[in-house]
């Protein structure tokens, strides 16, 4: 046994100071660092339910989408034979139900015409002009006299133009080739194909026109040389000039029956005979009917009900073992990691509370969802009533319709309401809509035309002869909607005041400038005045239309045109008792009121009519897809919620790293405390070592012998 006082005092052993700062920091760090391992656990787990339940959310609104859909509950069902001679495209929603039977007689077939050869396609012309094709109906000499020959009497007799469709203005250079009309003519995209063929080594221009008796095609140009083999005149077909063109089909209407009324249309697309059912004529077969059924199908909206209650029930149980308590594989008990979170807790409340509750903005028929025989179970569920939901589906369709999807509904015809696209904030309910202002088109009446003169009117026998339009001053420029029109010229032969207005109606929209601006005009002529009339298509204080003198002849002036302008009124009303805004015939609800996102489309008669009454219900489907866009959009409860605890976890992060910096201190100052000691230690080393053999040393000491 050594007898060093500071061995016997345990210093300077060789502690591992390094191992033991490293134990003591880390018993310090460890229940702290626990704690953070805890709640940034916690704060994972919330961000993956929440992603689970956004999910689960969209896949519940999925199925809304045919619910809110009143489509769904006007789905129609067709029973067609099997034939070659009509072919069944589509049957829209809503499809008028009934038994039906057709007779194809004829088909519709479109006007073709080809001109004189040339050799070379791409080749200049070397004419400058411009060509203007109408669209109408001929009467060609075989009809205008019945006595004629049918083989030899097919030349162009008269025309009607169809004011329906504008004219075409084609502007041709002298540098254009066959290939370059053509390619002006398909330009306009007015359903004229032009092809350039080669027959016979010659290549030809042939015009198309849209299928259908009315939209045959009068070609004519401003080429003086009529006649002449040269000249843009060789590509005209009128009644005048047609020697250089050749019809090689006419246009023909499709002729039906159907349940023995005659039908005629001008393609063979039919979808306008039978409300909402779309099919095609392949060819005619006079004598043979066909027989076919529309009728509902409510077997589309039953399935999307059904597709609800099932998608909801998911989405219920997902949610509940999230925010609530389920029990594992092993029996036990396990709380949801949304549990303890408000947000989704309420979330998941509030649509509880839409399955229960009545829906806004209906008054009366089926108002909640246990009117169809959806009730609500014990476990918060749903399950169906099969005798309930079967009797509303077959006797009370149209109510669960209204129930599940919006309904938008006027009291008078005078305002019509449609659903806008900021009608997510719109509160159900019905507004009363009072317009004291009715929406007003622009319109421009002539003067009277004048009798006799070079128009050669005569108002006593109601006729107007022009008979070579080319002689006459027959030009002006009008302007539509603010848009100044080229130079408008009647080129025609007409016998008629109404020839003339169809011409004017073409020609006004078929220039290039006002149809350029999607604007257009309507024109009437009044026989008890013999007054032309120019009314805008448009509302408002947009809509206007303006003749100048300066751009008028002595002839023209005699149909009565003379400098006039006219504009156009907006609406002016109130809805519930505030004022709206106004622009055309449209009218808005103030910004921020209850009824805004919804647009009201004003009669040109709606102050005779009084209030109004507008009601407006977006159904349950509706009310629970408004309320999930609002859970799921950019500045909602569960981003906002997300956005929240990704915060929380930031501060973990900034923790951890705080709490490392103090354990680095930690550590620094038991290294000093350590180091502290160790030079003590060494000073205690040192004195032991000059203490050893001091009592050998002392004076007086006894020594053994």
């Amino acid at each position: 046994m050594s007898d060093s006082i500071i061995s016997s005092l345990g210093a300077g052993s060789g502690i591992n100071t390094t191992s033991l700062v490293t134990q003591l920091v880390e018993i310090e760090k460890a229940p702290r660092e626990e704690r953070l391992d805890t709640t940034e656990e916690k704060l994972e787990a919330q961000i993956s339910a929440y992603g689970t339940l956004q999910s689960s959310l969209s896949e519940l609104q999925s199925v809304l989408d045919p619910l809110s859909d009143n489509d769904t509950f006007n789905a129609r069902s067709v029973a067609f034979p099997d034939t070659d001679v009509i072919t069944p495209n589509s049957v829209d929603a809503g499809a008028q139900t009934g038994t039906y039977q057709i007779e194809v007689v004829e088909v519709a077939q479109s006007q073709s015409l080809a001109t004189g050869a040339y050799a070379d396609k791409d080749e200049a012309l070397n004419e400058a002009g411009t060509l203007t094709i109408s669209f109408g109906t001929w009467t060609y000499d075989e009809d205008a006299d019945p006595g004629a020959d049918v083989d030899t009497d097919q030349d162009p007799y008269s025309f009607a133009t169809n004011d329906a469709r504008a004219a075409l203005n084609i502007t041709v250079e002298a540098s254009d080739s066959l290939q370059d009309i053509a390619d002006k003519i398909n330009a306009e995209d007015a359903d004229v194909q032009a092809s350039v063929l080669l027959v016979d080594g010659q290549y030809q221009l042939l015009l198309t026109a849209p299928s259908g008796a009315d939209n045959a095609l009068r070609v004519s140009s401003d080429d003086a040389t009529k006649g002449d083999s040269t000249g843009l005149s060789v590509f005209e077909y009128n009644e005048t000039e047609h020697s250089q063109v050749t019809e090689t089909q006419q246009a023909q209407d499709a002729e039906l029956l159907v349940n023995g009324l005659t039908v005629y249309r001008e393609t063979n697309e039919i979808d306008d005979v039978i409300q909402g059912f779309n099919f095609s004529l392949n060819k005619a077969e006079p004598g043979t009917s066909f027989t076919f059924t529309v009728s509902e199908d409510t077997s589309t909206a039953e399935q999307a009900i059904r597709d609800f209650v099932e998608a909801y029930n998911l989405f219920y149980e997902t949610a509940q073992n999230l925010v609530g308590y389920s029990t594992d594989e092993e029996n036990q008990t396990v709380r949801g990691d949304l549990a303890t979170d408000g947000t989704a807790k309420a979330l998941v409340n509030q649509i509880r509370d839409t399955i229960g509750s009545l829906v806004p903005g209906i008054e009366d028929g089926f108002t909640s969802l246990t009117n169809v025989g959806i009730r609500t179970e014990l476990d918060g569920s749903l399950s169906i009533d099969e005798d309930d939901f079967s009797d509303a589906m077959a006797n009370n369709f149209a109510l669960v319709e209204t129930l599940f999807a919006t309904d938008v509904g006027s009291s008078n015809d005078e305002v019509s309401v449609s659903v806008g696209s900021y009608a997510s904030g719109t509160v159900p309910g019905s507004y009363d809509v009072v317009v004291t202002t009715d929406p007003e088109k622009a319109t421009v009446t002539a003067d009277a035309m004048v009798d006799g003169g070079n128009i050669g009117f005569d108002s006593a026998a109601d006729t107007v002869s022009i008979a070579d339009a080319s002689l006459l001053d027959l030009s002006f420029k009008v302007t539509v909607d603010g848009v100044e029109s080229d130079t408008i010229t009647l080129t025609g032969s007409y016998s008629t005041a109404d020839e003339i207005r169809a011409d004017l109606q073409s020609l006004i929209n078929g220039d290039t400038n006002i149809s350029g601006a999607n604007v257009a005009v309507d024109v009437t002529y009044d026989e008890a005045t013999d007054q032309f009339a120019f009314t805008s298509r448009s509302y408002g204080s947009a809509s206007s239309v303006s003749f100048d003198d300066t751009d008028f002849g002595a002839d023209i002036a005699e149909l009565g045109f003379i400098t006039q302008s006219d504009t156009g009124v907006d609406v002016v009303g109130t809805i519930d008792g505030v004022a709206g805004f106004g622009s055309g015939n449209v009218l808005l609800p103030a910004i921020d009121s209850d009824p805004y996102g919804l647009n009201f489309t004003i009669g040109e008669n709606a102050v005779a009519a009084g209030s109004v009454t507008v009601d407006f219900s977006r159904g349950f489907a509706g009310e629970l897809d408004n309320l999930i866009n609002s859970f799921l959009s950019s500045n909602g409860a569960i981003k906002l919620r997300e956005e929240n605890i990704n915060n929380a976890l930031e501060g973990v992060a900034d923790d951890r790293v705080e709490l490392d910096r103090k354990m680095e201190k930690l550590e620094l100052r038991l290294y000093s405390q350590f180091l502290a000691m160790e030079r003590i230690v060494n000073s205690f080393q040192s004195t032991g070592n000059q203490l050893d053999g001091i009592l050998d040393r002392l004076p007086f000491t006894a020594s053994n012998g």
